[in-house]
């Protein structure tokens, strides 16, 4: 009987952390067995900026989706994010010694690791290198050059760079949590493998991933990945403008904001009005609805232009480089209503909502059916495509020669569940316009570009755990 493979996907931001179990059911679509969600309180804007809490949060969340799932994790696949990320776009090439013999995958490897010889900023590492096309003795716009004949390959490289500091201490905090780190995926590409379809990359798409402390930007046209960025804000700023502008404590804030938030002012009345409850027998506070959207409005709209501007710093406005399918929402921040009228007003791109629910099993519940999820299902994708056992079953787990190392009890002291406060709406709202969502086919070749990101992740998470076990 063939084991089974159980993948695991850890996806470390800003407002929350989710571990998510998963395995490939006999149709090749996703089985989720169990997910954990835990508070993230040792991260601030995609980067880890307390150890102790972030490895809290962690185990929090890996326990929760064991007891859920009746599997002990092993490994994870984990999630780079952060302001730290940026992008460059680079061209490089070899010469090879016998062009009578076909290329194969060491030549693509050889040209790769030269790429990864590039001096970068002082502290910085290179965390991605992704071939687009490739040119062979001067013949242009070649996606597949294994198997053909050529002295000179050339290519033009999508390198994506990080903070060294910030990805080693990312791996620290998994490892101390009790598990290993099995991979590194860039969490905007993570994203785009559970919301687009192949179609989309094909004819030019930008997936927008909103998340709590970064929006996150990925292009893709012909199939290839074509730019991506970390932009350093997200959902909290939305909240942190609310709790100024009206005046409220932030858990107010939020609940104001995801409840009757809207990014476009013009849908609420004047007399709209939603009632607070004061602090501590204080009077409660009433607040516009038309008032609360236009903090919502201002915010969202930088950070749509801030997206924009990077949109057309690819050249969205070449007829070449034109994205045909537009934009695709996805992540918490997707969910705020009004916001895909708001994007296409401002980009003038056709746009929808990005749901993961494409890649998972029938029987999946709707909250995982969520674009919250969509970088942890796209984690979870990619663990299974390194076919490894990440999760074992816990009685199996038991009965092993060596005791599996249990997850550490956190140790930092809950807040008591608050009752939530109750807003009481004067007037009503306006229903939010629904979303429809195309379900496309599932296309699973897996291409050299999917080979060479698996090979040199396997180098560069070995070359972070060397760093780790010699820095004990």
């Amino acid at each position: 009987m063939e084991r089974e493979n159980i993948a695991v996907g850890l996806d470390i931001g800003t407002t929350k952390i989710v571990a998510m179990i998963g395995k490939k059911n006999e149709y090749g679509k996703l089985e989720i067995l169990g997910v954990g969600k835990s508070k993230s309180l040792g991260v601030a804007r995609g980067v880890v900026n307390n150890i102790t809490q972030t490895i809290q949060s962690i185990q929090q969340a890996v326990a929760e989706a064991e007891s859920n799932s009746g599997y002990k994790i092993k490994d994870v696949v984990v999630g780079i994010a952060g302001q730290h990320i940026r992008s460059i776009q680079h061209a490089d090439y070899i010469s090879r010694n016998n062009p009578e013999e076909v290329i194969g995958e060491a030549d693509i490897q050889r040209l790769i690791d030269q790429v990864n010889k590039l001096a970068m900023l002082p502290g910085e590492e290179i965390i991605h290198v992704l071939p687009q096309e490739f040119k062979i003795d001067g013949q242009s716009e070649i996606k597949e050059p294994i198997g053909m004949y050529g002295g000179r390959l050339e290519s033009s490289f999508h390198v994506v760079v990080g903070q060294a500091s910030s990805i080693r201490n990312v791996g620290r905090c998994v490892q101390n949590s009790g598990i290993e780190l099995s991979g590194l995926t860039l969490e905007p590409l993570a994203s785009s493998d559970a919301v687009l379809s192949n179609e989309e990359k094909e004819a030019g798409v930008a997936l927008i991933d909103i998340g709590g402390g970064t929006t996150d930007l990925a292009i893709f046209k012909d199939g290839i990945i074509r730019h991506t960025a970390v932009i350093p804000f997200g959902g909290n700023v939305i909240t942190d403008d609310i709790k100024e502008g009206c005046s409220i404590i932030e858990k107010q804030a939020e609940l104001l904001k995801v409840k009757f938030g809207s990014a476009w002012p013009g849908e609420n009345k004047d007399n709209e009005i939603v009632s607070i409850p004061g602090l501590r027998g204080r009077e409660p506070k009433e607040i516009s609805l038309k008032n609360l959207s236009k903090i919502i409005h201002a915010r969202v709209v930088e950070i749509i232009e801030h997206v924009y501007a990077e949109i057309k710093a690819y050249g969205h406005e070449d007829a070449k480089k034109k994205l045909i399918a537009g934009i695709v929402l996805t992540g918490g921040g997707s969910q705020l209503k009004h916001i895909k009228q708001l994007v296409e007003y401002i980009t003038g791109m056709d746009t929808r909502i990005g749901y993961p629910n494409e890649h998972l099993a029938g029987n999946s519940s709707e909250e995982i059916s969520s674009p919250l999820y969509a970088t942890a299902v796209g984690l979870v994708m990619n663990s299974i495509g390194n076919r490894t056992q990440s999760a074992v079953k816990i009685e199996t787990a038991a009965v092993q020669s060596e005791p599996v190392k249990p997850v550490q009890q956190t140790y930092v002291q809950q807040p008591q569940a608050q009752p939530e406060p109750v807003f009481e709406k004067v007037a009503e709202q306006a229903q939010p316009v629904e979303q429809k969502v195309a379900v496309e086919e599932m296309a699973q070749p897996e291409s050299t570009e999917t080979k060479i990101r698996k090979s040199f992740f396997d180098r560069y998470v070995d070359k972070i755990k060397d760093f780790l076990d010699n820095a004990e």
